[in-house]
């Protein structure tokens, strides 16, 4: 697994990380405790080394599993987590008061509780599950995480992006609050590339790109028959006739590459990695198998030029959240 830096934190990160929202088992219905066990611990194994999970994710449910895989292999894996906003309002809404999301005390007390589920003393980053700009230079919420690092707490800090709101992190970045950006990035939505990215990459801000499968669709297994669990938000994400639209484009996709729908999944994440501003993508893998297919695109073998100049047609952004 080949490794880059997290901007200006310093650390050596794994090219494929982790992403732990599914094993919340909570809104992604299907895997098992014991498989996503499986799953990380494979990871893990393969010379993955980062993690990203959140107190949301299956309130707590997931911090809880992620603590009970690095227990014993701490000093092998970082593990980043996140808070989520006071009213539980997703995205923020530029025009709530940053106090109805994020206060001092609020940042410290979901921090201790995340410590308490992922049984550990330090997270390695700590974010803020939602943002908006204009919380720049707004409330207290800043003196948390400056008392959350003077007591050992928490080593860094970032914030996660809403949805295909990449613009919404400049004034972040370029105040030089944050270590990190979390922000999605695949082949439809390429956006960051925008200004984002060259941003972080003058302030050496660490990039974790999410959604690099967009939410799956860009496996090439989402057909216009497939179906979720009720419960599963996917049900509402693919909702109409987006499982048909998708479809329709991935096809596109793999007859401009040459490949077929069996490669796209690796084609995702190795687009995401050709960036240079990329740290880190961030994929679920709740079994075994993904865990393996996922971690062979870590090795340092980026799209060619050509490839990237035929995916670049196939940006398509929209919110599929709504």
């Amino acid at each position: 697994m080949n490794r880059r830096t997290l901007g200006r934190t310093g650390l050596q990160v794994s090219e494929v990380g982790y992403g732990a929202w599914g094993i919340g088992a909570k809104q992604w219905i299907g895997a098992s405790d014991e498989e996503s066990l499986r799953a990380l611990r494979r990871a893990i194994d393969l010379g993955l080394n980062f993690i990203d999970t959140a107190l949301a994710y299956g309130d707590g449910h997931s911090e809880k599993i992620v603590g009970q895989t690095v227990r014993g292999r701490r000093d092998q894996v970082y593990v980043a987590t996140k808070i989520p906003p006071k009213n539980r309002r997703w995205p923020a809404e530029r025009q709530i008061p940053v106090e109805q999301a994020y206060t001092a005390d609020y940042v410290v007390s979901c921090t201790e509780e995340s410590l308490r589920n992922l049984g550990t003393e330090t997270i390695d980053l700590q974010q803020l599950h939602v943002w908006t700009d204009e919380f720049v230079g707004a409330g207290d919420w800043m003196a948390g995480i400056d008392r959350l690092k003077q007591q050992g707490k928490i080593r860094h800090f970032g914030i996660s992006l809403g949805e295909h709101t990449p613009e919404n992190g400049l004034r972040a970045v370029e105040s030089g609050l944050v270590d990190t950006v979390q922000v999605i990035y695949n082949i439809f939505d390429q956006s960051p590339e925008d200004q984002l990215f060259p941003l972080c990459r003058k302030k050496n801000v660490g990039v974790l790109a999410r959604v690099p499968f967009d939410e799956g669709g860009l496996t090439g297994k989402v057909t216009p028959q497939t179906e979720f669990p009720k419960e599963d938000f996917r049900n509402n994400y693919f909702k109409g006739n987006r499982k048909q639209e998708v479809y329709v484009r991935v096809e596109k996709i793999a007859a401009d590459l040459q490949i077929s729908l069996d490669q796209l999944p690796e084609t995702a994440l190795r687009f995401t990695l050709t960036h240079p501003a990329v740290s880190t993508v961030i994929p679920g893998m709740r079994s075994v198998k993904n865990a393996e297919a996922n971690c062979r695109a870590g090795d340092g073998k980026g799209l060619s030029p050509a490839e990237i100049s035929k995916l670049r047609p196939h940006r398509w952004i929209r919110n599929y959240y709504r």
